[in-house]
């Protein structure tokens, strides 16, 4: 995260809608199958993966969400050092996964950027722009799903009440948080 630069203007709050960057935010992409693996990340960071499908589980440091049978994004909770592309977590996993063949490890924090969306009329904002039906997952505390917003692949993680953080790539940020910005504005 050496030279790290912003994707997207400072917090934006419009019609009951704050949506915000959160950086720096360490984000790994974990990968494997193995019993040894699943038990291994769990000495590691005292976090237990989630296995129930679009689900997440959280500790005080880590949150891990579920994105396929044998693959999981894990993010810290708290903003990073960001002189640094170095990151604690990625060491432990290193050694204790891949280094034991038992999964793969890949570091997507500057490949992903994470926006923080705050208020009454989030989904309103993500049914004008997804096919993805939101009634039981806005209800879902935890919840993850991988869906389409305005023709952009998104990660979507559902924290709480009116609280979510939406995961994209970051060369279709500015262009997400553009649209996000039109469309709040007409809700």
């Amino acid at each position: 995260m050496l030279n790290y630069n912003q994707a997207l203007p400072e917090q934006t709050i419009l019609q009951d809608l704050q949506m915000k960057e959160i950086k720096p935010i360490m984000k790994l992409v974990i990968r494997g199958k193995k019993r040894e693996f699943i038990s291994a990340i769990g000495k590691s960071l005292n976090i237990i993966l989630p296995t129930e499908a679009n689900t997440s589980t959280q500790s005080d440091k880590l949150t891990a969400l579920w994105l396929s049978p044998d693959e999981w994004m894990i993010f810290s909770n708290e903003p990073v050092d960001e002189n640094t592309n170095t990151y604690e977590t990625e060491k432990l996993l290193n050694k204790s996964i891949s280094k034991l063949n038992l999964g793969a490890i890949v570091d997507v924090t500057d490949q992903f950027v994470m926006i923080n969306l705050k208020g009454n009329k989030i989904y309103e904002l993500f049914q004008t722009g997804s096919p993805f039906n939101f009634n039981n997952f806005q209800n879902k505390k935890g919840a993850v799903t991988q869906t389409i917003l305005t023709k952009i692949d998104v990660i979507v993680h559902n924290q709480d009440k009116n609280a979510v953080n939406l995961f994209v790539r970051r060369s279709f940020s500015q262009h997400l948080f553009s649209w996000m910005n039109d469309a709040a504005s007409r809700l």
